[in-house]
């Protein structure tokens, strides 16, 4: 990518078909505190991205109960969202984090969008995606299960087609997304992929979670149509693949309040950086400092920009052999 004029507004659309309501309890002085969030990677991914200056619209599908308090909550945030009306209810979930630890209480899942609605959705996000610098492919968010499942809440064939048409009309695309869906987003090519070593565990992309296993499947998944493949390792350095070079980066050692939320951030960090049109490397650098500033707070994919920015000159990138 190319650096932008100073006179372009960089410009995000975050994918995030079925976002999330999140209710948490927590300890307060006078009492419980009880806390309503819209959540969800894209929800969280988006959110980061607004914080960090650069304008983000957020495609996503909202029905029922739970899908009317997230709009009304998205609403407090700096995040142009363009809805899409839906029959059926978002997911919810309520967690107790009174100990320190988080507990799940309850969780309600999403329901299908019917054919009518997954066109919608994707007019509006297409029509986005154009008029954006870069998009990010959420993938679809149920409580309960995990990265590996499968929600059958949109057709997989979503994720090819979005990914396709925007490249070939000159919107760069990166995803977050890991099983079926990124299958079918690799498919259709893209720009970059964030993915986490548990995620390709738990879909069976790798036996072990040793570095020559790790750089087998960036291998594997370059081949299948990433551009650029970055693999976070919680507390361990992120490997990536770029540009036929392969990387070890690390950031600060630092005692980690809530590693949730981290891979979010490395994923927003890295979609800021590449639509203002700072290099692969470079991008890898900023969401690898916004990924570790998240596991110091509490909140997820949260951090200011000018923290990040601070942080960045901390993180170590070396080129590696596989």
């Amino acid at each position: 990518m190319t650096q932008r004029t100073a006179r372009h507004r960089s410009r995000v659309m975050v994918l995030a078909p079925t976002p999330l309501l999140t209710v948490t309890v927590e300890a307060g002085g006078a009492g419980d505190e009880i806390h309503l969030h819209p959540g969800g990677q894209g929800v969280w991914v988006a959110r980061l991205v607004a914080s960090l200056g650069v304008d983000v619209v957020l495609c996503s599908s909202f029905g029922g109960e739970t899908g009317t308090v997230i709009r009304s909550l998205l609403e407090r945030w700096d995040i142009d969202v363009r809805a899409v009306s839906a029959a059926g209810g978002n997911g919810a979930y309520m967690h107790d984090r009174r100990s320190g630890e988080r507990v799940p209480l309850a969780e309600m899942g999403a329901m299908a969008r019917s054919r009518h609605e997954v066109d919608e959705l994707y007019g509006v996000a297409f029509v986005a995606g154009l008029n954006a610098d870069l998009v990010v492919l959420g993938g679809p968010e149920t409580p309960g299960l995990t990265r590996g499942d499968v929600p059958d809440l949109v057709p997989l064939e979503v994720y090819t087609r979005m990914a396709r048409d925007l490249r070939r009309n000159g919107t760069a695309v990166i995803a977050d997304l890991c099983g079926p869906p990124l299958d079918a987003a690799l498919e259709g090519g893209l720009d970059l992929l964030k993915i986490s070593d548990e995620e390709l565990a738990v879909t069976g992309e790798v036996k072990d979670a040793t570095r020559p296993s790790l750089f087998e499947a960036l291998r594997r998944l370059a081949a299948r149509g990433a551009a650029a493949v970055v693999v976070t390792r919680g507390e361990q350095p992120t490997l990536a693949l770029l540009e036929g070079r392969y990387y070890e980066v690390r950031g600060p050692s630092v005692d980690p309040v809530d590693q949730r939320g981290a891979g979010d951030s490395v994923t927003a960090g890295i979609a800021v950086a590449l639509a203002r049109g700072s290099s692969v490397q470079e991008a890898v650098r900023v969401g690898t400092a916004a990924g570790t500033l998240n596991v110091t707070r509490r909140g997820l994919a949260s951090g200011s920009g000018r923290e990040i920015e601070l942080l960045v000159p901390h993180i170590e990138m070396v080129e590696v052999t596989a």
